[in-house]
């Protein structure tokens, strides 16, 4: 009988195939890190230890001195994240602690690419439902495939969602978006996704990645700190729409404004040339 060399294939014996573990991937492309939350027998589904990790993820790539822009995308073509993963609900939510622990991480989990200084954008394709649109909302910047749907059915599951969580839905969408997709737990589609801003682009299927990536490099290209500013600036706002002297945020534009990173601007710009922000 012929023997299959162990990690090998060379056509005549079938591969060993293996259960794939549901997990966030990370990928290293340049200045772009991405993030891929995989669990395809579910549609990429979040279960309670990929919300756990979701913000060390997140970290490694914030903290990584070569990576400008953090992506997060699903795994396959069919789902970016279709929900946390119903089935694990009796364990973690039926007990109050276990419920409040639940929340918790899953909170943090949706905090995590504001808290990061990078911006983040989501790669949304197909199926974006319930924790999987919770965690889009999160993140700066969203592109999605005209293939996309969306859909929030807390109001099907009996969950009362965060106010933390809803008040980034009205910060999207406004108020009455926010009552129509909480109230109706309807799926809607890519067109209306841009229509009530809740994404900034659309692009066909065959073209999802590289619209995501040219994206992902234009904003490569500019100053990390001005990056860092803005997104601290935003978020204080979100924060707090009458505080307009945030500390963090002051701190922030400060730091751009005594780098490297506007010298060179400077320089540049009386230059006439393509600045060069990675000499900071």
């Amino acid at each position: 009988m012929q023997r299959c060399a162990r990690g090998a294939y060379d056509g005549r014996c079938p591969p060993l195939t293996k259960p794939k573990l549901a997990d966030i991937l990370v990928r290293r492309d340049g200045a772009v890190g991405t993030l891929v939350f995989s669990n395809l027998e579910k549609h990429n589904a979040m279960t309670a230890d990929m919300w756990e990790a979701l913000p060390g993820r997140i970290g490694e790539l914030d903290r990584d001195p070569g990576i400008r822009v953090i992506v997060l995308t699903g795994d396959g073509d069919k789902a970016f994240v279709s929900g946390a993963d119903v089935s694990q609900f009796g364990a973690n939510r039926s007990e109050p602690e276990a419920q409040r622990r639940y929340n918790e991480v899953v909170e943090a989990a949706y905090q995590s690419p504001a808290r990061a200084t990078k911006p983040v954008i989501a790669q949304i394709r197909g199926i974006c439902f319930g924790g999987g649109l919770g965690l889009a909302a999160a993140c700066d910047l969203r592109v999605c495939a005209d293939d996309a749907r969306f859909r929030m059915p807390a109001g099907r599951l009996g969950l009362g969602y965060s106010q933390a969580g809803v008040h980034r839905f009205l910060a999207l969408v406004g108020v009455q978006s926010t009552y129509d997709l909480f109230y109706t737990a309807r799926v809607f589609d890519a067109a209306e996704a841009l229509r009530i801003g809740f994404v900034c682009r659309v692009a066909p299927v065959a073209s999802l990645e590289a619209t995501v990536r040219d994206l992902a490099g234009a904003i490569a290209e500019n100053a990390p700190l001005t990056m860092e500013a803005t997104k601290a600036t935003i978020n204080a706002w979100l924060r707090d729409p009458t505080d307009i002297h945030d500390g963090a945020a002051q701190a922030a534009i400060d730091r751009c404004n005594r780098s490297d990173d506007y010298r060179e601007g400077v320089r540049a710009f009386a230059e006439k040339r393509k600045p060069d922000f990675a000499r900071r």
